[in-house]
């Protein structure tokens, strides 16, 4: 069984970055980010009507990448992701399904990587929340999504390579303790 590890947090903390370079050091697929695609097709222009296919694409991102799969599969972000933001620029808009699903499919994580605010904002067209108040409320978000779900997670701070040092060594514990119970 493939354990599927989402790198999760608010905006402009490094998730992208994280989980290529976790793909590429376990040699594992990584599921893109669907909205920075769909963002650049549609030249900036979401609207709420768009959160229905927006999930579906990410939802197929993943899946394409899980059909590679061995033993590890990196999501950069996932649907609780999706909830959030469309609660955050669409108050009331949430499709109920997408609820659901986003409910559903986060039991399906074998862990979730939060990635801390502690990096410096890195403003560019698709980001939203660049002051320090705002970036604090999307990190108490996230985490409380984690923690209201009861959902495996780590939290990831520090510079890039301390962040990826950590997320190495707890997966590598994950896993040796995943083939610790496969031989019991």
């Amino acid at each position: 069984m493939t354990l599927r590890i989402a790198v999760y947090g608010a905006e402009s903390t490094g998730k992208s970055t994280l989980a290529q370079q976790l793909a590429a050091h376990f040699e594992a697929p990584c599921a893109q980010e669907y909205v920075r695609e769909f963002w650049d097709a549609h030249d900036g222009q979401v609207t709420a009507d768009d959160l229905e296919t927006i999930a579906r694409g990410q939802i197929a991102n993943e899946q394409q990448a899980a059909s590679g799969a061995r033993d590890l599969l990196f999501c950069d972000t996932e649907l609780i992701t999706n909830t959030l933001w469309a609660d955050l620029l669409f108050p009331g808009r949430c499709p109920v399904w997408l609820r659901r699903a986003a409910d559903e499919r986060s039991r399906h994580y074998a862990l979730y990587l939060l990635c801390d605010i502690d990096l410096p904002f890195v403003a560019d067209e698709q980001r939203c929340f660049p002051a320090s108040a705002d970036r604090e409320h999307c990190r108490q978000l996230w985490r409380a999504a984690l923690v209201e779900r009861n959902l495996p997670f780590v939290d990831i701070r520090g510079h890039q390579s301390q962040r990826l040092a950590t997320a190495i060594t707890t997966i590598t514990s994950l896993i040796a303790l995943r083939h610790g119970q496969q031989m019991n």
